[in-house]
């Protein structure tokens, strides 16, 4: 690693955390709460104005519009973050990370395992952080290229297209519950029979309720509600990926060994998070819907202060990094995608 001040470094941030939690309370209480109702006004919408489409088709549209928001608000801004734990300290039964169950066809549990320990402890680290590429994407040259890395574009579009389902089956893949070999240095924390049986149940809940349920209460309505679902799902599919991978695989993006990060410090432990991310700049809407994922580096910073926190605190990052002369990893969200399919399709190639 780069020699800097690790210690001031680590003072440095520890002290802007101290602060800003310091400071978080009833507002932030608040901008939950109200986060939460409008995610339900959204969805709702949806479900109501989906079933109005055979009278004027432009309210369908504007259903699954509606209906996909809420989706998005759902996994972004409330799931993500509470599942993370910022609203903990609330001790609110609903708005709690051990209570709450996210409206996608990953299960909870597996989502805490696999992302929020795993991923945010050993970001970026090569074979110990599932989450880089997947174990689908090539994404630098640490890993051997093969000959299927030549079509990972059309993979990484497929992935997108169904992420939900991907996140979900995560897990599973990763420990090669249904084919392959088990890697030696994989520690189980949970039996193969638990991890099949908590992804076919909560997988299958989805579909009934989102494929079954709600288009068979529209009655002769059931093909616009079934289709406006789908196509729902889809739009909430393709923006959290897209998210998602902005955050994590932008061209400048570091990774590590995991020699390099051997008896790591808490200072070189914010400087490997600080180059394994990346933020988007736009206005407050956008950073809502993305769950405040777009300040991506004080996510994996303080990944237990509420998320809304996280725009007040990224000038005051950004200073510190620069006083060390730490890349600040940051643009526009078209800049940033771009430099996303790049580095898939680099990589696509030996």
């Amino acid at each position: 690693m780069k020699q800097i001040n690790f210690e001031q470094l680590a003072l440095q941030l520890d002290e802007v955390k101290q602060l800003t939690q310091a400071r978080v309370g009833q507002d932030d209480a608040n901008y939950i709460r109200k986060v939460i109702v409008w995610q339900r006004v959204f969805e709702w919408s949806g479900r109501i104005l989906l079933m109005l489409g055979f009278w004027q088709p432009l309210l369908w549209v504007v259903g699954v519009l509606s209906l996909a928001i809420g989706k998005i608000l759902d996994n972004m801004e409330i799931g993500h973050n509470v599942m993370h734990g910022q609203y903990d300290w609330m001790n609110d039964k609903f708005i709690n990370s051990r209570a709450y169950e996210w409206d996608i066809a990953c299960d909870g549990s597996s989502w805490n395992r696999v992302h929020n320990y795993e991923h945010h402890t050993y970001t970026n680290i090569i074979g110990k952080d599932r989450d880089f590429g997947y174990g689908l994407l090539r994404l630098s040259n640490d890993f051997r290229w093969r000959v299927k890395n030549l079509w990972q574009f059309i993979t990484y579009v497929l992935l997108s297209v169904l992420f939900q389902w991907g996140v979900s089956y995560h897990e599973m893949a990763a420990e090669r519950v249904f084919f392959g070999k088990k890697k030696d240095n994989r520690d189980n924390k949970v039996s193969h029979a638990e991890l099949k049986k908590r992804f076919f149940s909560k997988g299958a809940k989805q579909l009934v309720k989102d494929y079954v349920i709600f288009p068979i209460l529209a009655g002769p309505l059931f093909l616009w509600v079934f289709c406006g679902n789908l196509v729902a799902n889809l739009l909430r599919n393709l923006w959290t990926s897209t998210i998602i991978f902005c955050g994590h695989f932008t061209e400048h993006v570091h990774t590590f060994t995991e020699e390099e990060c051997k008896n790591e410090s808490k200072g070189q432990w914010y400087y490997r998070q600080a180059l394994g991310s990346s933020n988007l700049k736009g206005r407050k809407w956008f950073h809502i819907l993305t769950g405040h994922l777009s300040f991506q580096i004080e996510h994996h910073l303080f990944p237990d202060l509420p998320a809304k926190r996280y725009p007040e605190i990224a000038p005051k990052v950004q200073q510190i990094f620069q006083q060390h002369g730490i890349h600040y990893n940051t643009g526009g969200f078209w800049r940033q995608y771009g430099s996303v399919l790049k580095r898939i399709i680099r990589y696509s190639f030996p």
